[in-house]
């Protein structure tokens, strides 16, 4: 390099990486700087000079984390250093210390691409308190690429004057980039027997990488772009292929960059000395770690039974006492009847778990926002692995808490196959929001408002060991599936820990509102719909049901409840609950429960609206909710309660472990892409809920 020689650099790296602070350092420039990825939107250039005099014009390029973009400032950067190598000589990748695998899939990029590249380690005042250490000879070594360490943010650190020392040692360096071989990567992962066999052949010359990018992003180009490459853009073009083998691309590169961060990179929390790393020595604590978790949720299954009694009344009473209006105002008819108790009844029997939905996914909102929820992932991994999930299956399973359909879907983030499949079979063990209104109301029934050592609810507790159920068949069932399925697949865990922070109100509010949306309008839907049938089907029968009256004229001492119970019996849907009473009975089931276990099979929030359908219909004081009139209901055989302790503990338990949604199946064979594994899933969950309501009613009873 010399006084007259001049060279095109340009500064790359991911979002928040202080990417732009360095440019500024470097430059003499001040731009606007924010603390959200994409604040460079544009292609802004600045000067200095080597201490030799040679020009370096800096090209500061959008933020980016991968050659592969997924928007339009991403793009920007692709174009500019695959179509514009004659303004870019060379390449200086900017790198946050605190993400530095994540960054380095980038630098293998574009060192593929056939740059001179160097790598500036940003935000190294931060290292210590971290518990950072970083072998930067080695590192060197292994990238074969000039490394620094840097802080383009502090003037001090380290006890050295870093804003000054290490940026002038920087510019320094800035030659040996232009002197180091370029390492490639890409021809080593070789995806051969693929199109870019063909691509290598015609165009020599060109980096294979490049070839590559063009060909797997050829509709972020321009035609005229296009013409200059017709051999690439002439190939066959299959999305679906493309992104597996980009997978397949990714995969390979995490596998490099482990194998050089093992040797090079280290994170020894115990020598932390910021705020987050002390909170995460004890939240990140094998032991205190998962006890903290389990208090946190046991805390918020507390607070959803206590703060949403009150507003879950309200609502009921309301329901309730539009229904009584209702019928004293309007003709007494079927009209009227399909009104209140199939139409309101099944809006009632919507809207009154809204208030512990609305906690429910608040609190969990709010945990994620803050940055906790990364926290269990990472803590939950090696607790995971023996079981054969890793710690991103904590997603899917906490997912789960929502709906199953959703949560399974989530799976497919996990890379490992084994690992995908297993998180998937096991997620309907999770106790959704659907299974909640089941949990409420049986709950309510037969375990009493009593505090346990004082201060614990004894209704609430029992809601957590429900759930706590769950949570450890799935982790009995992941284990007994990790013996029987056989995977070659080598796993890998990559995770970006986020700061701890303040969550976002707007942010709360619409994740929140989400899942109350997907509640009402979805399972409401579904609710309702079925509210109307079974008001049908309870209201219409065969011969001895429209002869019940006359029947009944003719004695004495008949009150209307009889006449409504034996019209409920003799009605289709008592017709229907009758002949699965045999099998049920065992359970402690009569009739009337065997009609709500069949139609929940649909949606299991519908086991609730159909006992309140059943129970609306077979009764006829309206001033009475459903609690009551569940907690007054007779044996028509041996003539107690039916609802006991021993047959709720087997409604609860039974429901815990039992697969009855439809839309969980459906979801599980078009994620396996077969039929197998939701039918073995459904039949193992259904023997498994039926064997263990039978145990702990013939235990009870």
């Amino acid at each position: 390099m010399g006084r007259n020689k001049q060279y095109k650099i340009a500064l790359v790296g991911n979002p928040n990486t202080g990417k732009t602070s360095l440019f500024n350092k470097l430059t003499g420039l001040h731009k606007k700087i924010g603390n959200y990825p994409g604040i460079t939107v544009n292609r802004v250039s600045g000067h200095f000079n080597l201490d030799d005099g040679t020009a370096i014009e800096l090209i500061d390029l959008p933020g980016t984390y991968s050659l592969h973009p997924t928007s339009k400032d991403e793009e920007v950067v692709l174009k500019e250093l695959l179509l514009n190598r004659e303004s870019i000589e060379g390449v200086l990748m900017v790198a946050d210390v605190n993400n530095l695998k994540r960054n380095l899939i980038l630098l293998k990029e574009i060192q593929d691409l056939d740059f001179p590249v160097m790598l500036a380690i940003n935000m190294c005042d931060e290292m210590q308190k971290k518990g950072i250490e970083i072998d930067v000879e080695k590192l060197r070594e292994l990238l074969q690429i000039p490394v620094i360490l840097v802080s383009a943010k502090k003037s001090k650190a380290d006890g050295q004057r870093e804003g000054k020392g290490r940026i002038h040692q920087m510019k320094e360096m800035i030659p040996e980039m232009f002197e180091t071989p370029s390492k490639k990567y890409f021809e080593t992962y070789g995806l051969t027997g693929t199109s870019i066999d063909f691509i290598k052949a015609d165009y020599p010359d060109e980096p294979v990488y490049k070839l590559w990018l063009l060909y797997t992003e050829q509709d972020k180009f321009e035609p005229e772009i296009k013409v200059n490459y017709p051999k690439i853009f002439d190939l066959p073009f299959d999305r679906g292929t493309l992104k597996r083998l980009l997978q397949k691309e990714v995969i390979k590169r995490y596998k490099d960059i482990n194998r050089i961060l093992k040797e090079t990179y280290r994170i020894d929390k115990s020598k932390a000395t910021g705020l987050t790393e002390r909170i995460d020595r004890i939240l990140l604590h094998k032991v205190w770690g998962i006890l903290i978790f389990i208090l946190i949720m046991f805390l918020v299954f507390q607070t959803i039974f206590s703060w949403a009694s009150v507003p879950m009344d309200w609502i009921d009473n309301f329901f309730s006492q539009t229904n009584i209006y209702l019928k004293s105002h309007l003709p007494d008819n079927q009209l009227t009847a399909l009104l209140t108790d199939g139409i309101i009844s099944g809006i009632a029997g919507v809207l009154i778990f809204v208030p512990q939905i609305v906690l429910l996914f608040l609190f969990i909102t709010l945990l994620e926002e803050m940055g906790y929820m990364s926290r269990v992932v990472f803590l939950m991994d090696k607790l995971m692995q023996p079981f054969g999930l890793s710690g991103k299956s904590i997603v899917p399973l906490l997912s789960g808490t929502a709906c199953a359909v959703p949560a399974i879907m989530s799976a497919r983030t996990i890379e490992n196959s084994k690992e995908r499949l297993i998180s998937m079979l096991v997620t309907p063990f999770i106790t959704c929001s659907a299974r909640l209104p089941v949990y409420t109301i049986i709950i309510a029934l037969v375990i009493p408002q009593n505090d346990v050592a004082g201060f614990v609810n004894l209704q609430g507790l029992v809601l957590l060991t429900l759930y706590l159920l769950g949570f450890i068949a799935s982790l009995v069932s992941a284990y007994i599936l990790n013996k029987i399925i056989k995977s070659s697949y080598k796993r890998y865990f990559i995770l970006e820990m986020p700061e701890y922070k303040a969550p976002i109100p707007k942010n709360v509010f619409i994740s929140v509102w989400d899942h109350v949306k997907a509640f009402i309008f979805g399972a409401g839907k579904i609710i309702v719909t079925f509210s109307i049938i079974l008001w049908f089907l309870a209201t219409h029968g065969g011969q001895e049901f429209r002869q019940a009256e006359q029947k009944f004229a003719t004695q004495n001492k008949v009150t209307n409840n009889d006449l409504a119970s034996y019209k409920l019996e003799h009605s289709y849907l008592g017709q229907m609950g009758k002949s699965i009473e045999p099998a049920i009975k065992p359970l402690g089931y009569d009739w009337k429960i065997g009609i709500a276990l069949l139609t929940s099979f649909a949606a299991r929030e519908v086991f609730v609206s159909t006992l309140s359908t059943i129970y609306s219909v077979g009764n006829t004081d309206d001033n009475q909710r459903l609690r009551e009139r569940m907690a007054n209901e007779k044996n028509y055989i041996t003539g107690t309660n039916t609802f006991t302790l021993a047959v709720g503990i087997s409604i609860l338990l039974f429901y815990a472990f039992a697969m009855q949604c439809f839309s969980t199946l459906a979801t599980l064979r078009n994620e396996t892409k077969t039929w197998k594994w939701a039918i073995v899933v459904f039949f193992y969950m259904t023997g498994l809920a039926y064997l263990s309501a039978f145990v702990a009613y013939q235990i009870l009873s």
